[in-house]
């Protein structure tokens, strides 16, 4: 399953020879890395690199919210709750700040990191964020999310759920490891993704594993400059997967 977000179109064709692009310019840091190693280390008070670690989530337990010294503008500290319900056995499954962090006021959801903490993390990972970007890249980093989840919510239509519907269980960010679909497509002179998650929900108490490959949309004609992206959400290539995917293209 393929959907845009958030003004995306199908992804567009590119000599085989041109490299995958994230749609947002880093060379300007208007966005955050796709290399998420280790995305641990980058939310950890500068001072405090061996702070204490929450075990529900494998990250800080107080998360850094401290201006950085060279910081000019003040930014929010205030995160946004998402809509991703958080599974009651949280597994931590790899080195990804994605899509979320976890926050003991909201322990059925997932929160996203806020602005301060983001331009922080960007820090550490020795980009260049400018203050000004993170109103733009911060909404623009959850609403890739919460789409990717309703991308997922739409393929568990097919399973009937008496346990309160899917919840994430863990996530894990794979930019250097190609799908065979992507691999495929590129064969064929389509671009390929700039990034790879791996998202695998609870499924009444059975892990599921979804693939999502990200790709640079069209451009809006009206606007650009505005990023846009293609979301490929699909199940992991298992027996019940490959059923899912079945029949979902033939409607059964």
């Amino acid at each position: 399953m393929a959907g845009n977000t958030p003004s995306g179109g199908c992804p567009v064709d590119r000599p085989k020879a041109e490299a995958p692009k994230c749609p947002i310019d880093h060379t300007k840091a208007s966005g955050p890395p796709t290399d998420h190693q280790p995305s641990l280390q980058a939310f950890m008070p500068k001072d405090k690199p061996n702070a204490l670690v929450n075990p529900s989530n494998n990250m800080p337990a107080v998360p850094e919210q401290a201006a950085s010294s060279t910081q000019q503008q003040q930014l929010s500290t205030q995160r946004t709750v998402s809509s991703i319900p958080k599974a009651d056995r949280y597994e931590s499954a790899g080195p990804s700040e994605c899509p979320a962090l976890h926050d003991q006021a909201h322990s059925d959801k997932w929160i996203y990191p806020s602005e301060q903490m983001f331009f922080n993390a960007m820090k550490r990972k020795n980009w260049n964020p400018q203050e000004q970007d993170m109103k733009t890249v911060v909404p623009i980093h959850n609403i890739v999310n919460e789409q990717c989840w309703r991308h997922i919510l739409e393929w568990e239509k097919l399973h009937e759920n008496r346990c309160g519907g899917p919840k994430l269980l863990r996530f894990e960010g794979k930019a250097k490891e190609m799908t065979v679909k992507a691999r495929l497509r590129s064969l064929v002179g389509y671009q390929m993704p700039f990034d790879r998650h791996d998202w695998t929900i609870d499924r009444c108490g059975k892990p599921v594993r979804y693939i999502i490959d990200f790709y640079e949309g069209k451009a809006n004609a009206n606007d650009p400059s505005k990023p846009s992206f293609f979301l490929d959400v699909r199940p992991a290539v298992t027996v019940e997967g490959v059923w899912d995917r079945a029949r979902r293209f033939f409607g059964l």
